[in-house]
This record gives structure tokens, C-alpha cells and sequence, in this order.
């Protein structure tokens, strides 16, 4: 009975901690790797499913693992006081610049007071890319700040901004197929220079059984080793509103409304200026663009979850019914549409399984994405219309050694999905995929294996294999039955290595280097070799 009464009132004062921190992570950073593991393992309940998450919850689980570092190994004790270190909040009153704050942790500034919290540190990068074709150097300097105000801390603030210079062969579009997120240029495109900026903000306000975001960030979705195919990273990052509610310890809820940017020119909102800068100088407007979602997940039993939700992507202008949380977006657009086609609004549906630990060390996963489907001829080979895709994943860690984790995972997009008749409403934003990285009509076959030699140290080992059809039209997507088939248009098969090493030497400072050796073969029998060698230094995760 002692004891229980000690651990209920660590798990309380963990709790008061923790709700000082109400600001989102970063989807990049080496402490998700670290939890996504430890919920593998079956020591804590770590919801991921939706990121980026919260500094909130990252801290509550890490304190979880705190009461339970008797059953870590010597290597995992070293990571989980390293991210306590970063994570747990100082409890005295301070304000310092360019020190280390209680947890020995450098700042480069700090403001800690009862009601208000403040923090600031530098970004600075350093990367050079070489191979084939391409010699890249690319430097990024800028700054992070966050912090709480309030008698409870419960309201979170925080700016990201990180600018980019590129100098070298900056026409090798070599990051175009990848999961690295995509660029919104400044300025022109010169032959050996680009530069470009990565800005991101929140403010959000917590409450007893959840939170509420306004921000301009990336809504992640789903599980998925090299992209996902729901909302992925690719996109730059867009403004919106995020409502996250878990009213029960095993329910949660979640909607976005996000402003997209369509790159369709509206003529008719476009005007002349007549302002004399040049002749027929004119004020340009783009079609309105936006995105909707919402997706509950249940833990059905210890372990397994299970989740559905819908999106739709809407253009024009902002309609009320989208920014009701519990709408039924879908049947709500056919409404409002009159159920005509051309009227309507480009809706999807989406559902993922995650089975952590229920085989031992081992997490089990599945997502598929249902852009449109005639349910009554789904097996009609004439006249169905299967526009989805899915994927299917798994991974086992400590296997053979400690903190060895090996995995695989199939990825499957049928052509067509992600487009739509309405160019203002493909599952896209700045042009790039909301979704896999890959568009559509393509698979992707993935062995992976992770490992921490020592604390701090991730290493990465990937091989995948992708198959990419055509894009087809507009017209074989609604009037031509059968449908293409898969693969059609056939265009090439890719296969590529990927190697990586990532050390976080303190808190906040990344050495990382990357090899990656692709090999592309073409449909008129070309074979394509494009190496990469990667080397960089960054103050602050990109």
C-alpha cells in the first residue's frame, strides 16, 4: 500500500510537470524513435498515430518510464535521462542567457516565472550533398522559441523559422521522389543558387480531456516507414485549426481545418492594377483551397488500436458545414451539391490498425485509404472503381541483440487516387502529395533495420524497391470502364539503398551523414545509377 501511495503521488506531481510544456514536437526529433520502441516493448501507452504531439505527452511517458528503469538496459537508462534532461521543466524562477538551466541543459535564453515561460535557441546547418551530377552546400540559420502563459500554463506558444541557401547544382532535383518536405521557392530559380524558408507557429490552449491548436504546421497521419499515404511531411506546412479531445482513456478524437494553397490562378478575382510598376501590371488571386478532416481512434484491448476517419478537400470558398467537428463531411458535400459531381467536393475515407506488443517486442500495422470505391461492383473487373491504396507494416526489436530492430512494410496506391475532375481539389497542396510522396498508380516493397550502438547513436539501414505506372487522364479516371489496370503505362522500376548515422552530441546539436545508392531502370531498358553522399551539422532539427 506504501508503495502504491508513493507511485500515485510521483504520477501527480509528474502530471503537474507536464502541463506546463503545451507545445507540439517536433515530428523530426530522436525522442519519437526513442517512445515509438518503448511502446513496442509494451512499457508505455504511446499515442502517435496523429503528429506532431505533445511536449505534454512526451513528457508523461517519459516519467512513466522513469518509474520503470529497473527493466531498461544500460544503453535505453542513458537515452531516457538524456530526454529528461531536454524535456522536464526547471522549478525555479530564472532568467538566463546562454547558460544551462536546472536540468544542465544549455539555453540560449530562458525566462521561468509562476505564470509565464519562455525559451529561444539558435538554428544553424550546415549539409553538403555529392554523388552523381550534384554538388550542393547548403547553410540555414534561424531561430525556435516557445513557451506557456498563464496561471496554469495553459496556453502554449511557439515560432519556428529556418532559412535556406542552396549554392551548387541546384537544378538536380534528386529530393523530388522522397520524403523530404517540399520547397516553396523565394524568388526565381537561378542555376546554382535557390532559397527558400521553413516557417511553422502555434498557439494552443489545453483543457481538462484535450486541446486546441491555431497554428500553420503538418498534420502527420497514420504509420508508414518512408511516407504515409493518409497526410504525410511532404507538403510545406499550411495554417489550421486542430481540435484533439480524449474523453475517455480510450477514445480519442481529432479534427483539422487546414488552408491549402492551390496554385490555380482565379481569373475572375484577378484585376489590373493599373499602378504603372509595368504595363498591364495586375493583382494576381488563386482559387481558395482548403481541407477538412476528422478521425476517432479506439484501443479496443491492451495494445490494439483501431482508427477511421474522412477528409475532404473543398474549394472556392469556406463553408460553416466543414468546421463542424462531428459533421459527416461526405454525405453533408452531396447535400449541399445537390449530389451533382460537378459540384461537389473531393471526399476520402481512411482506417488504421496498430498492434503494439501484443506479439512480444513487435509492432504490426495497416492503413488503407479509400479515395473512391462502388462498393456494389467493387469485384466486377468492367465496372469496378477501386481508387485506394494501403499499406501493410511490421517491425521486431531486440531481436538477436539489444536494441536491434528489424522490419518490412508493402505499400500499394491505385491510379487515379489523390486526382480529381475539379483541378482545385487533388489531395494536394503547393502541388505535392497530402499523401504519399509517390502520387499514385505505384507499390513500394521496404526491408528495414534500426540500431543504437550506444546512446544517442542512430544508425539506418533501408532498402526499398518501388514500381511506377502513368498518371493517366481525366478521362480514363471517370469514362473509360474497365478501368486502366495497375501499373499501366508502365514507367520504371527504382530500387535504392539508404544508410544512415545520426548522433545528437547535447541537447538540440545533430552530426548526421547519409549514403544513398539508387539504381532506376526505364521501360526502354535504360538502367539509371544517382548516388548520394550526405554530410551535415545542424543547432536544431530541421
Amino acid at each position: 500500500m506504501k508503495k502504491l501511495f508513493l507511485t500515485f503521488l510521483l504520477i501527480l506531481a509528474f502530471t503537474f510537470q507536464a502541463i506546463t510544456q503545451n507545445v507540439w514536437e517536433n515530428t523530426n526529433s530522436e525522442v519519437q524513435p526513442f517512445l515509438y520502441r518503448m511502446a513496442q516493448k509494451g512499457f508505455i501507452d504511446y499515442n502517435d498515430l496523429i503528429k506532431p504531439i505533445n511536449r505534454v505527452n512526451v513528457l508523461n511517458v517519459l516519467n512513466i518510464l522513469k518509474l520503470k528503469v529497473s527493466t531498461l538496459n544500460i544503453v535505453e537508462k542513458k537515452e531516457l535521462n538524456f530526454y529528461l534532461q531536454e524535456y522536464t521543466k526547471p522549478i525555479k524562477e530564472q532568467i538566463s542567457i546562454f547558460k544551462k538551466d536546472q536540468n544542465k541543459r544549455w539555453r540560449a535564453g530562458a525566462i521561468i516565472a509562476n505564470d509565464f515561460e519562455f525559451y529561444i535557441d539558435p538554428l544553424l546547418g550546415i549539409n553538403n550533398f555529392s554523388g552523381t551530377n550534384k554538388k550542393i552546400k547548403q547553410l540555414s540559420n534561424g531561430f525556435e522559441l516557445w513557451g506557456t502563459a498563464g496561471k496554469n500554463k495553459n496556453l502554449g506558444y511557439q515560432v519556428y523559422y529556418r532559412d535556406y541557401t542552396e549554392i551548387g547544382t541546384v537544378n538536380n532535383n534528386f529530393r523530388e521522389e522522397s520524403s523530404t518536405p517540399g520547397t516553396i521557392l523565394i524568388g526565381s530559380k537561378s542555376e546554382n543558387k535557390i532559397n527558400y524558408t521553413d516557417l511553422r507557429a502555434n498557439i494552443n490552449y489545453s483543457f481538462r480531456k484535450g486541446n486546441i491548436s491555431f497554428g500553420k504546421d503538418n498534420i502527420v497521419w497514420g504509420y508508414g516507414e518512408n511516407s504515409n499515404i493518409v497526410l504525410s511531411n511532404k507538403v510545406p506546412s499550411n495554417p489550421y485549426i486542430r481540435l484533439d479531445y480524449k474523453p475517455f482513456k480510450w477514445l480519442n478524437f481529432n479534427y483539422t481545418h487546414a488552408w491549402l494553397n492551390s496554385n490555380i490562378v482565379d481569373s475572375s478575382l484577378s484585376y489590373l492594377t493599373n499602378s504603372g510598376r509595368i504595363d498591364n501590371d495586375f493583382r494576381l488571386v488563386f482559387v481558395q483551397k482548403y481541407l477538412a478532416t476528422h478521425s476517432i481512434e479506439v484501443e479496443a484491448m491492451k495494445g490494439l488500436n483501431i482508427a477511421i476517419g474522412e477528409s475532404i478537400v473543398y474549394s472556392d470558398k469556406m463553408d460553416p458545414g466543414f468546421l463542424i467537428p462531428i459533421n459527416l463531411f461526405k454525405f453533408y458535400d452531396n447535400n449541399r451539391s445537390n449530389y451533382l459531381i460537378e459540384a461537389g467536393s473531393n471526399g476520402q475515407y481512411f482506417l488504421s490498425l496498430s498492434s503494439r506488443n501484443q506479439i512480444k517486442n513487435t509492432h504490426l500495422y495497416s492503413t488503407l485509404f479509400i479515395d473512391e470505391i462502388k462498393v456494389s461492383s467493387m469485384f466486377n473487373k468492367t465496372e469496378s472503381r477501386n481508387q485506394l491504396g494501403y499499406n501493410v507494416g511490421g517491425s521486431i526489436t531486440d531481436i538477436f541483440i539489444p536494441y536491434l530492430s528489424l522490419g518490412a512494410e508493402y505499400t500499394r496506391v491505385n491510379p487515379f487516387v489523390y486526382f480529381n475532375l475539379i483541378p482545385a481539389q487533388t489531395y494536394s497542396s503547393y502541388n505535392y502529395s497530402l499523401g504519399d510522396w509517390m502520387g499514385n498508380n505505384f507499390d513500394r516493397a521496404i526491408l528495414f533495420a534500426k540500431y543504437t550502438p550506444i546512446a544517442k547513436l542512430k544508425l539506418v539501414a533501408r532498402y526499398q524497391k518501388i514500381r511506377k505506372g502513368g498518371a493517366g487522364s481525366i478521362y480514363e479516371q471517370y469514362a473509360v470502364q474497365p478501368q486502366p489496370v495497375f501499373l499501366f503505362d508502365y514507367i520504371k522500376t527504382r530500387s535504392d539503398i539508404f544508410l544512415q548515422a545520426r548522433y545528437e552530441y547535447i541537447n538540440n546539436i545533430y552530426l548526421t551523414s547519409s549514403l544513398t545508392l539508387m539504381q532506376t531502370k526505364l521501360t526502354n531498358g535504360n538502367v539509371v545509377k544517382d548516388n548520394t553522399y550526405q554530410l551535415g551539422i545542424s543547432i536544431g532539427l530541421p
